[in-house]
């Protein structure tokens, strides 16, 4: 994964693709998790092993929503008091340090406030539902398998790394 504080491509000389492109490579392991994916790309990288040669490709990409909870009036309600709650509160407190001799006051009425307009959306955006997504959801992308492919030019270093990483693997 690439971040701005991170080495990217074009500190190597390379240029990173800006358009969606196939991966290019050869596989040299195969993983049932993206944790053991990565913790192969990290036993590479550790064995001093190219990885800027290395992409980790999930196969086969669902999306899965995960269902937290029931969704209710007095949920929805109490969720869009707490948000208001803190926007207000974050707005007093702006307003008590730039009003002199103030007090609490607009700490107070900024609380209030917050607490007021939180539960009139939240309520405005539950109600224009009309009870067609009454639960609290996670979605989150993943993929059946993950595969670690390397340029031609180090794939059977990296089959050989990755083999004595499994060789070395604790049985449970």
């Amino acid at each position: 994964m690439t971040t701005a504080f991170s080495q990217t491509a074009f500190t190597r000389g390379q240029a990173t693709p800006q358009l969606p492109t196939m991966p290019s490579g050869w596989p040299i392991g195969s993983y049932d998790s993206y944790e053991g994916a990565q913790r192969a790309v990290d036993h590479l990288a550790d064995s001093k092993f190219p990885v800027e040669d290395v992409t980790i490709v999930g196969v086969e990409p669902m999306l899965v929503e995960r269902v937290a909870g029931r969704l209710s009036w007095g949920r929805v309600l109490t969720s869009g008091a707490l948000s208001g709650a803190w926007f207000g509160l974050f707005v007093g407190l702006l307003l008590s340090m730039f009003t002199a001799g103030a007090g609490f006051a607009p700490i107070l009425i900024g609380l209030l406030s917050g607490v007021g307009f939180g539960m009139v959306f939240a309520a405005i955006s539950y109600g224009a539902t009309r009870g067609k997504r009454d639960f609290v959801s996670s979605s989150q992308l993943v993929a059946r398998r993950y595969d670690v492919l390397s340029q031609p030019r180090n794939a059977e270093k990296g089959r050989e790394l990755l083999a004595q990483l499994e060789l070395h693997r604790p049985a449970f």
